[in-house]
Order: C-alpha cells, then structure tokens, then sequence
C-alpha cells in the first residue's frame, strides 16, 4: 500500500457574536478529510496529514525530501501562496525554496499526486488559490482558469463516468450528486474518466515519469455532501485513485467490482 501526504483540509475561523448592543468574538480550529483519511487507512495506507498553517515548516523543501516520507501527495483546499509565501521571506525578506517547485520536481522524479477542489484549490474563490500562476500547473492534467473557477451546484448534480479506466471500473456509470467543483480544463493528452454538470469532475495524466489527478470537488463537506461520502464507492474511488498515482497496476473490472460489494 501507499504512503499518503495530505496537504491542507484545516482552518480558523474567527466570529463576531452581535447582540444588540454588545459583541464578542469566539474562535475556531478545524481538521476536515477525516473520512478520506479513515477510508484510505481502512484499505491499508499510511496517511501523514500537514494542515494548512504547518505547510510552511513542516513540508520538505525538495523533491527527494518529499519523497522520503510519501508515494503520494494529495493536496486539498489549500492556495498556492501557503506554499510560496513562509514567513520567513513574507515578514522578513529571506529566500527559501519553492516548495511548489519541489512538488512540481517530486511529480517529475515518480511521484504521484493529486489536487482535490475547494475553495483553496486550482484557481478557487475570487481566484486567489492561484495555482494556476505557479510551476505545479504543468504537471496537473488540467487547465486551470485564471478567474474564480467555482461552479456551485446547490440543488445538486450527478457525477457521470465518461471513459474506461482502471481506477473508476467497478464503480458504476453515476454516483451520488455533488453540491459544486472547480471549473478546469482537461489537457488534450489528459484521460477525462468522469464529468459532473458538463464539467471535469476526475482527470488523470502522466508527468516526467509520475502521475497526476485532479479530482474537481470536494473530499469532505460542503461540496460532498452526506450521501456521498457514504457511498460503497468512495472508499474504492480514493483507494484506487492513490494506488494508480503510486504508480500500481490495478486489478480488472470484475475484480475492482468485488471490491466495492466488499465495502
């Protein structure tokens, strides 16, 4: 099995409590991904979680360094300029490496790696997730939109299968519905494996001598909402998703069916 780094899925959230005519603050600290993390732990994998604000010092510089504790990376709502903006070089002017670079390097040597919508990822709300605008965008095998790429789905759209491929056999031609995604573009040597409201949903590629996915919506609330994540098929979707990027060759139809019957 393989070794998961999962980059983002946290958050602070700050409060303004109004009642009449006083006011208070109250704060908040959030993990999400926690049924990505618990499915992909059930099917044997070994996850290793970097929250958003940790990025910075606890993210390995370089593509070996990178690749001395993951198979895959699995970067979730999270904007580029956590990874290119430490505080050292913010506050204080001091170059340090470019850890998108080093993502974009770690891809190139091997590594797989996919990117999961959010409202921090691929271009993101009011387009200040950004990565379009940095080295990673090369290795993605999509386009992404240089503009808020959101596509709010709030009554709901069914995600469809579109193309045979390893990682989706087994899993049915429609899954639960999807609250929203980012909008992007497949690359014309991209494999386009599923489409939700006429828009990518899951694509994979290959870069340098790894593999890349970008999976549009959400791991977790708000975009997948309950019936999603308990779907048989989630827990075989992401399983199967990070071995293909570890670089496995997966089982047949027949065989990736028996896995979701077993869920």
């Amino acid at each position: 099995m393989a070794r998961i780094l999962l980059l983002g899925e946290s958050w602070f959230v700050y409060s303004v409590h109004q009642k009449g005519f006083d006011a208070f603050y109250t704060s908040e600290y959030t993990v999400g991904g926690g049924e990505f993390v618990a499915a992909l732990e059930r099917s044997g994998h070994v996850v290793t979680h970097i929250p958003a604000h940790e990025i910075a010092t606890a993210l390995p510089t370089t593509a070996e360094g990178i690749a001395e504790i993951a198979d895959v990376v699995v970067i979730s709502d999270v904007g580029a300029n956590t990874f290119q903006l430490p505080p050292a070089t913010f506050t204080s002017s001091v170059a340090e490496p470019d850890r998108v670079e080093a993502l974009r390097g770690f891809a190139a040597q091997g590594g797989g790696l996919l990117m999961v919508g959010g409202y921090m990822t691929f271009s993101g709300i009011d387009a200040k997730a950004r990565w379009g605008r940095t080295p990673l965008a090369e290795a993605l095998p999509v386009e992404v939109l240089d503009r808020d790429d959101r596509v709010e789905l709030s009554a709901g759209a069914t995600p469809t299968v579109g193309a045979s491929h390893p990682v989706v056999d087994g899993l049915g031609d429609t899954w639960p519905a999807l609250l929203g995604l980012n909008e992007v573009v497949a690359k014309p040597d991209a494999d386009l494996v599923a489409e939700c409201a006429g828009h990518p949903l899951l694509v994979f590629g290959t870069y340098g001598t790894g593999r890349t996915g970008a999976f549009t919506s959400d791991l977790a609330p708000h975009w997948a909402p309950p019936a999603f994540l308990e779907w048989e098929g989630y827990a075989p979707l992401f399983d199967r998703t990070v071995r293909w990027l570890a670089g496995e060759e997966l089982p047949p139809a027949a065989a990736a069916a028996h896995e979701v019957a077993a869920v």
